[in-house]
C-alpha cells in the first residue's frame, strides 16, 4: 500500500470516459507540438546562427498570450467552453499546415517563420484557458490533483519522445516533415474535444469586454494564495528559462549535431516523467504551496549546476533533476489555482495561469538569449539559476498564505462577482 500511494493515481482515467478521451487527444497533440518546438528552434538557428533570434521564437509565442490571454479567458467564461476550444485548436492546426508548407518551400525568411508562430500563439491564447477549465468540470475535487498530474505526465511524455524524434526527422527529412506531423496530431485533439459534454460557464457568466477582464484581475488581487503561486512561477521562469540556450550549448558541447539538440529537452522530460510516475508523493501531500516553493528552488539550483558543468553528459543529468522539480512545481501550482477558484471565474484565472506558465518561459528564453549574446551561454545559465533561487526565497518569505495553503475545501466567499 505504501508503494501504491507513491505512484501516479490513474483513477481519473478509469472513472471518467470524457476525461480519458481528452487526455489521449491532448497527449498525441502535445507530441506534435514538442516536435514543432525543436523544428522551429533549429530552423531559425540555421537561418541566423544567433541566440537573439532563437530567443525571439519565445517572444513570438509570448506576445499574443500576454496581449490576448485575459480577454480570451473572459470570453471562455461567457460561452460554451467546448465549442470555443474546438474553434481555437482548429486554428492551431491550420497554422501548423502553413508552417509545413513553408518548411517544404524553404524560402521563407526567419521573420516569416516567427509570424506563423505568433499567429498560432493567438489561437493558443484561447485554447489554453478553455482546456484548463475542463478538469474541474469532469472530475470530483478529490481527484483534481491526480488529474493534473496525469495531464502533466502526458506533457512530459510528449516532451520526452517528441524532441528526440524531431531531431532525427529534421536531420533526415527536414523541418517541413515535423510541422506536417504536428498538423496531423491535431486530429487526435479534435477527437478528444468532440467527446466532451457541453460546458456552459455557469450561472454568472463574465461581463463583456474589459469589465469581465477587470473582474478577473480583481479576484486575483484579493486572493493572496493564487497571487503568490503565480508570482513564484513568473519569477522562476522569466529569470531562468534555458531552452533558447540549447542550440548554443549543443554547438559548444556536441558539435552542433541536430540529432543531439533534442536531448536537452528529452533530459528535462525524463525527470518530469519520473516525478509524474511517483506523483503520489506530492499529489497526496496536503500542502501544495510549500511543495511548489521547494520544486521551484530545486529547478533554479539544478540549472545553476547545469551552467557550471563542463561535461555534457553530467549537464544532461542536472537537466533531469530540473525536469523533476519543474513537474512538482507545476502540478502543485495548478492544484493551488484550481482549488481556490470558483467555476464562473475559472476561464479568466486559467488565462492568467497560462500567461505565467507559457509566456513567462517565452520571455525567459528571450532574456537568456540576450544575456548569452552579451556574455556566454554558461553565464546566462548560472545567473538565471541564481536569480531564480533568490526570487523563490523572497516570494516564499512574503507569501504566508501560499506557505499555509491546503487541499482542504475552501469556501469561495471572497470570490463573489462584483
Amino acid at each position: 500500500m505504501g508503494l501504491k500511494r507513491t505512484l501516479i493515481d490513474v483513477t481519473p482515467l478509469r472513472s471518467s470516459p470524457p476525461f480519458r478521451r481528452l487526455w489521449i487527444g491532448q497527449t498525441l497533440s502535445g507530441f506534435g507540438g514538442q516536435m514543432t518546438l525543436i523544428a522551429v528552434m533549429f530552423q531559425v538557428w540555421q537561418m541566423t546562427k544567433s541566440t537573439r533570434w532563437t530567443g525571439a521564437v519565445g517572444l513570438a509565442q509570448a506576445i499574443p498570450l500576454v496581449a490576448l490571454g485575459l480577454f480570451a479567458g473572459s470570453l471562455v467564461d461567457r460561452v460554451d467552453r467546448r465549442k470555443f476550444y474546438l474553434l481555437t485548436i482548429s486554428g492551431q492546426a491550420v497554422c501548423s499546415l502553413l508552417l509545413a508548407f513553408q518548411g517544404f518551400l524553404g524560402h521563407v525568411p526567419a521573420v516569416g517563420v516567427l509570424g506563423l508562430v505568433a499567429l498560432q500563439s493567438c489561437f493558443s491564447a484561447g485554447s489554453g484557458p478553455a482546456s484548463r477549465t475542463f478538469i474541474p468540470h469532469l472530475l470530483p475535487k478529490h481527484q483534481l490533483a491526480a488529474g493534473l498530474a496525469l495531464r502533466r505526465i502526458a506533457f512530459q511524455g510528449a516532451m520526452l519522445l517528441g524532441p528526440a524524434l524531431s531531431g532525427l526527422i529534421v536531420g533526415g527529412l527536414g523541418v517541413g516533415a515535423c510541422y506536417l506531423i504536428d498538423a496531423l496530431t491535431f486530429i487526435a485533439a479534435l477527437y478528444g474535444a468532440f467527446g466532451l459534454p457541453q460546458m456552459d460557464p455557469g450561472d454568472e457568466p463574465a461581463r463583456p469586454g474589459l469589465r469581465g477582464v477587470l473582474d478577473g484581475l480583481s479576484f486575483l488581487a484579493r486572493t493572496p494564495v493564487i497571487r503568490g503561486a503565480l508570482l513564484t512561477d513568473l519569477a522562476t521562469t522569466v529569470l531562468s528559462m534555458p531552452i533558447s540556450l540549447f542550440p548554443l550549448v549543443n554547438a559548444e558541447r556536441f558539435g552542433d549535431n541536430p540529432r543531439t539538440l533534442g536531448l536537452f529537452l528529452t533530459a528535462i522530460a525524463v525527470g518530469g516523467v519520473a516525478a509524474s510516475l511517483f506523483s503520489g508523493t506530492f499529489t497526496r501531500f496536503p500542502r501544495p504551496g510549500p511543495a511548489m516553493l521547494g520544486g521551484s528552488a530545486t529547478w533554479g539550483a539544478a540549472l545553476t549546476l547545469f551552467g557550471f558543468s563542463p561535461n555534457p553528459w553530467a549537464g544532461l543529468t542536472f537537466l533531469v533533476i530540473a525536469g523533476a522539480a519543474d513537474t512538482v512545481s507545476v502540478v502543485s501550482r495548478s492544484t493551488v489555482v484550481q482549488m481556490h477558484t470558483p467555476h464562473e471565474l475559472l476561464g479568466r484565472v486559467s488565462a492568467a495561469e497560462q500567461i505565467v506558465g507559457q509566456a513567462g518561459p517565452d520571455i525567459g528564453n528571450m532574456r537568456g538569449g540576450l544575456v548569452a549574446d552579451a556574455t556566454s551561454g554558461a553565464a546566462a545559465l548560472v545567473s538565471g539559476g541564481l536569480l531564480c533561487l533568490g526570487a523563490v526565497v523572497v516570494v516564499g518569505a512574503t507569501a504566508a498564505d501560499l506557505r499555509r495553503s491546503s487541499t482542504s475545501p475552501h469556501p469561495h466567499t471572497a470570490a463573489a462577482s462584483p
